[in-house]
């Protein structure tokens, strides 16, 4: 992983991982009113809108300049197509963050949101020198989990029936990793 502070951008082998424009609103708005990537996701609404897209790009900028919240597209590095959004809050006063990601439905299966999450990895332990992080996914949804655990996050806990979508509870399962348990690599800046 590759950080560059003055661009806000993210480095990896096949990716670049960058703020969001207001120009990508219309692709945001595709990859996102999905009904497959809604029933995943805990804060998506559905159907999606242009307006959506927007409003969500919009406190990005300023949201990072605040070191409150970190949300970059995950796009690939030769063609700069967007595949997906990763993000990680920003806990203050416990030296956290969460870690969260969507991929649209058309790059499933790549190990784009793996690939994306190892960087955020190091950017929150190394970069923003977090003490801990830790990600959620729906237990309906069990390939949000192995993206976790192959990054190097352990299980924690479930907290049953905790999240109710579409007129169902939904158990959320929580992992965490702790900076000394990461697996930093060295080609970090």
């Amino acid at each position: 992983m590759i950080y560059c502070r003055t661009d806000k951008t993210i480095e990896t082998n096949r990716l670049i991982l960058r703020l969001f424009k207001e120009t990508d609103a219309p692709e945001v708005t595709r990859l996102c009113n999905n009904y497959n990537l809604y029933k995943n996701t805990l804060y998506l609404p559905y159907p999606y809108s242009l307006e959506d897209a927007l409003s969500w790009i919009n406190n990005h900028l300023d949201n990072f300049n605040d070191n409150k919240y970190f949300e970059f597209a995950i796009t690939d590095k030769v063609t700069g197509k967007i595949y997906g959004a990763i993000a990680l809050s920003n806990h203050q006063k416990f030296n956290n963050g969460e870690l969260a990601y969507w991929v649209g439905e058309d790059y499933w299966g790549n190990g784009y949101a793996t690939e994306a999450a190892k960087a955020i990895l190091e950017f929150a332990f190394i970069e923003k020198q977090y003490h801990k992080v830790f990600a959620r996914y729906f237990h309906s949804n069990p390939a949000s989990g192995r993206v976790i655990e192959k990054i190097g996050m352990k299980k924690e806990g479930v907290l049953r029936g905790h999240v109710m979508k579409e007129n169902e509870y939904i158990d959320l399962v929580y992992y965490g990793i702790l900076k000394d348990e990461a697996n930093l690599f060295n080609g970090c800046r």
